[in-house]
């Protein structure tokens, strides 16, 4: 069987089946209309691909003794006591749901399946979506109100529940973390019952990232099965893993938090975001890279293009902005190697410190005294793109817009107003609030030569409240739509502009945001040491080339460590090279160096940014972490190698490559040495450390072309 099929591969009266299938994997349901549990859509089959016929003859799974499992997406009604994907209440106070079979199609590699309530005016369709180059499979759920009387409240609406096949053991894999210490890997054995993962800060937050992976406990890096599953949504969320005595496993997830209500009104259609699912037989290595090429092929908006070597002047002149130190700044970025300069916070309205200005957002006239476009000039003048920080969400209540519209705030009536980081959020659900947003940025765009925005949001959702709107729970998810239509717009309108998503570091990465930027800041903790961890987290789900990394200061602004040029440069280029500190405080010998390393990055950028990503070893403190990337047509190869701390005694073994042609010859770039593919493979490459803590290398090799003899 070839190409790609959503197909029905048996119906009749009373059970319908379609496989989904893609260049590696199927995914089989099936929908029965027949007592006791009238009309049900449930899982059957995710793996390998099967054939249809394989498939229609696939038994149904087995139900558990007193409920329903395997749903696509469980109700509540019935024999069902999991936790539900939908949770509806109808004006008569019911909350239970019947199904009954509406209709279905398939059209461009998408299946709509619609379900409607026997009695009320519910519509429910569950939507999939495949596509030819990837194993991903996307879904989604749409709600529609079909009567014209009474809203339908709505308290739960996960996008799609995911089955798990039956295996001995389970093991869940995720991320966890706070600022400054995103996306700490954790691995452990999956508990029985219900474990959920979720935030209620309104973002995606440094405390987990919207994701979930299951194995059977036997995974590695290379080998084993897991079923991994990614949330496509910036605000708010809940995923939920069930496991019962049974060893039945599902994975539910979706927009929204437990305590959430909103309404579906008369005649409304709602649609959930994404969660999207893929089935590997690669091990985490192989689900991570098969995550990376969804991203580049259908996530990010412009995936081909490699990412400028950015500067970002926070940690060079903190608050302390102005036009004088900027060039300053500029001049040495661009001896550096520098392609884009980017001024963080601090060159607008009153803003000397975290204190006043949000919302002011017009440059400071004391810093700026002819604006900006004098230093815009300058920057293009130095060959460089210019970039400029901006936290539209957000307002200090010393400011002029809060003092004018101290309405636009989230707050609820007799309520304090609680303040994090001195600032309070502004409520983009408002369509007049997300109206002056948009206006205020495409202003500065089309009156300034601004290449790149840096899209900042550093605090979470307090008082969550919207006094005088007739569905105030809205919010949280009308927030997140907002500020998606906001950067949708501001693109449409200046196709030039890109966009570097922030979340007071690592805050708000996820399949959602990315889909309108071009990055994302990973982590405000720029020490070396703490980004091994970070960024290996980071890189489970999303690839390098949207990976923000920065070689700044030593002693390091958070943890004081020291850590060499060299060791600093090479951990930043496992993503999308940046640089901050204060350049005008740097040895000439540092900046040299820098310099020399940033050209040695842009040799190589081509296969870490587009390449795919072989995790070698572990994330280590003590001993050797390396990572690998292999360029789409395998002829490149970059190894960057990290030791943070030595062991006297023990020597880095040799390395083993992966990915690699075993008939093939490589050539390490800048010397004679050739190597055999079998031999980088199986026995290892020598990375020849220097010794000592904080050592490090980039490697480069390059596949040679065989030998006449050979051929």
């Amino acid at each position: 069987m070839s190409g790609l099929v959503i197909e029905r591969v048996c119906g009749d009266d009373t059970s319908q089946t379609w496989l989904l299938t893609t260049p590696s994997t199927g995914y089989v349901i099936r929908l029965r209309d027949r007592e006791p549990d009238g009309t049900t859509l449930r899982h059957v089959y995710w793996g390998p691909r099967l054939t249809a016929a394989q498939a229609a003859a696939l038994p149904d799974r087995p139900r558990d003794w007193d409920q329903l499992l395997g749903e696509e997406l469980p109700a509540t009604g019935g024999e069902r006591f999991g936790p539900p994907g939908l949770l509806v209440e109808f004006g008569d106070g019911t909350r239970a749901v019947e199904w009954r079979y509406r209709d279905h199609q398939v059209d461009d590699g998408q299946l709509r399946i619609t379900l409607a309530d026997r009695h009320y005016p519910l519509e429910l369709t569950l939507c999939y979506r495949v596509y030819p180059d990837t194993d991903v499979i996307e879904r989604w759920t749409e709600l529609r109100h079909t009567g014209t009387d009474q809203p339908i409240m709505v308290e739960r609406c996960d996008s799609a529940h995911w089955t798990i096949p039956v295996r001995p053991d389970y093991r869940m894999s995720c991320v966890t973390g706070e600022w400054s210490a995103e996306f700490q890997l954790s691995r452990t054995p999956l508990p029985y019952g219900e474990t959920t993962l979720t935030t209620r800060r309104g973002l995606s937050r440094h405390q987990v990232n919207p994701w979930l992976m299951v194995d059977a406990g036997d995974a590695t890096e290379s080998t084993g099965e897991v079923w991994s599953t990614v949330l496509a949504w910036s605000g708010g969320w809940r995923i939920t893993a069930h496991r019962t005595l049974g060893e039945q496993v599902s994975i539910g997830g979706g927009a929204g938090h437990d305590g959430v209500r909103w309404r579906l009104r008369p005649g409304e259609r709602w649609r959930s975001p994404v969660f999207a699912g893929l089935y590997s037989r690669d091990g985490f290595g192989g689900t991570s890279r098969a995550w990376h090429a969804y991203a580049r092929a259908h996530v990010l908006p412009q995936p081909a293009e490699i990412r400028p070597v950015l500067y970002n002047s926070w940690e060079g002149t903190w608050f302390d902005v102005n036009e004088t130190n900027q060039r300053e700044l500029a001049a040495i970025a661009a001896e550096l190697g520098v392609e884009l300069f980017v001024v963080d916070d601090g060159w607008f309205g009153g803003r000397t410190s975290d204190r006043a200005g949000l919302g002011d957002w017009w440059p400071n006239p004391q810093r700026f005294p002819s604006g900006l476009r004098p230093l815009i000039d300058e920057v293009h003048r130095l060959g460089m793109r210019f970039g400029l920080w901006v936290e539209p969400e957000m307002v200090n209540p010393d400011s002029e817009l809060y003092r004018q519209h101290p309405d636009w705030v989230l707050h609820q009536p007799n309520r304090r107003r609680t303040e994090l980081r001195n600032q309070l959020v502004l409520n983009f659900a408002r369509p007049e609030v997300a109206e002056w947003a948009h206006g205020w940025l495409d202003r500065l765009l089309r009156e300034h030569e601004i290449d790149f925005l840096k899209w900042d949001m550093n605090r979470a959702f307090t008082e969550p409240g919207w006094p005088g709107a007739d569905d105030p729970g809205r919010l949280w998810f009308d927030h997140t739509a907002a500020v998606y239509a906001i950067i949708d717009r501001l693109r449409a309108d200046h196709p030039r502009l890109r966009i570097e998503t922030c979340a007071g570091g690592g805050g708000r990465i996820d399949l959602g945001i990315l889909a309108r930027t071009d990055q994302a800041w990973t982590s405000d903790n720029t020490d070396p040491v703490d980004r091994i961890a970070i960024q290996h987290g980071c890189s489970q789900v999303y690839p390098a080339v949207a990976m923000g990394a920065w070689a700044s200061e030593s002693p390091n602004p958070l943890t004081r460590r020291t850590a060499p040029v060299r060791f600093r440069f090479h951990v930043a280029m496992a993503g999308a090279l940046g640089i901050s500190g204060n350049l005008r405080e740097w040895s000439t010998e540092d900046r040299r160096e820098a310099a020399e390393l940033v050209a040695a990055y842009k040799r190589v950028r081509h296969v870490i940014q587009q390449g795919q990503l072989y995790r070698l070893t572990p994330a280590r403190v003590e001993g050797l972490t390396a990572v690998e990337y292999l360029s789409q047509d395998g002829g490149e190869v970059v190894v960057l190698g990290w030791r943070p701390l030595a062991r006297h005694g023990q020597p880095d073994p040799p390395l083993r490559l992966a990915g690699l042609d075993p008939d093939a010859r490589y050539q390490l770039a800048g010397t004679s040495q050739v190597h055999y593919g079998a031999a980088l493979l199986h026995h290892g490459l020598t990375l020849d450390l220097p010794a000592g803590d904080h050592a490090s290398t980039l490697l480069h090799l390059r596949r040679l072309e065989p030998s006449p003899a050979a051929r």
